[in-house]
């Protein structure tokens, strides 16, 4: 006897198929279903579905190692983000964490004022002048010599305290005064004269006109004895604004002065320097005081 379905063949049952027979009869013949099989069935169809998970897993695994891969290269490309965050696309900027600072007009502060425009005229030179302001104390020091200060002079008659062709040089130029000082160091003199005129221009003239010939008076009395009466004398011409100034230096033992006496040369070099620097010294406490009056 066999069982069969009717009105076709038999259909071959497959698990995968939706609409295939089941390996049993339909016909409810009370027979009972081939266990055997449908565990194989069964058996097979769990093969199939481990395989697909483990394939699906395997390509889950491939694209996530990817992704990871390409986050790796991303982070530690060329750009060094992640190692040098400091190095920014070209594009970018950091804003300024506080406003520019405000912006001021220029502005010049007004020159200096030049000393020797207090001394080179009458009108703006007018501080109080004498010896004992132009030439304080009882001794002056220059370096580590110390020279005795002795008598002082000033006259408005220049030419009665000078000689040879100064006189005539002082007059031409209009000299209103003569200030005169002497000092001493190892028996050495020498007198310092001072010229004053009421412009530059005047004084500036009177020592390009000053010879060889012209000399003053050298200055004794009050505890000094004569010099340079007789004997011949190292002597100097200078000026400095309205002021021109002159040195005359000997022995007081009366014998010539010759190139070779140094010590002289450097007592006259000494009280020339002393007196320009005291004229510049009467500019600059004028000019300080225009500046602060």
């Amino acid at each position: 006897m066999s069982f069969g379905q009717q009105g076709g063949p038999q259909s071959q049952w497959d698990p995968w198929k939706p609409h295939s027979q089941q390996p049993w009869d339909s016909g409810g013949d009370g027979r009972t279903p081939d266990w055997a099989a449908l565990a194989e069935a069964s058996e097979t169809r769990n093969k199939r579905r481990r395989l697909l998970f483990i394939g699906g897993g395997a390509v889950a695994t491939i694209a996530i190692g990817t992704a990871v891969a390409m986050a790796v290269v991303s982070a530690n490309g060329d750009s060094e983000a992640s190692g040098n965050p400091s190095n920014l696309p070209a594009s970018a900027s950091i804003p300024s964490s506080s406003a520019s600072a405000p912006s001021f007009a220029p502005t010049s502060a007004p020159p200096p004022l030049d000393p020797k425009d207090f001394i080179a005229s009458k009108a703006k030179d007018t501080a109080p002048l004498s010896a004992a302001t132009l030439f304080p104390g009882t001794q002056l020091t220059m370096g580590s010599t110390v020279y005795k200060k002795g008598p002082t002079a000033d006259t408005k008659d220049c030419a009665s305290v000078t000689q040879g062709t100064l006189p005539k040089v002082l007059e031409g130029n209009g000299c209103t005064r003569f200030l005169r000082v002497t000092y001493l160091k190892d028996g050495i003199g020498v007198t310092v004269g001072v010229a004053v005129f009421d412009t530059e221009a005047q004084a500036t003239k009177a020592k390009s006109q000053t010879d060889k010939k012209g000399l003053i008076k050298s200055l004794f009395g009050k505890g000094v004895k004569p010099f340079c009466n007789a004997a011949i004398c190292r002597s100097t011409t200078n000026s400095y604004g309205r002021y021109a100034y002159f040195t005359i230096a000997g022995h007081f033992s009366g014998k010539d002065v010759t190139p070779k006496d140094t010590a002289v040369f450097k007592v006259g070099d000494d009280l020339a320097e002393f007196t320009f620097r005291q004229i510049r010294r009467r500019g600059e406490a004028q000019a300080s005081a225009a500046a602060n009056g």
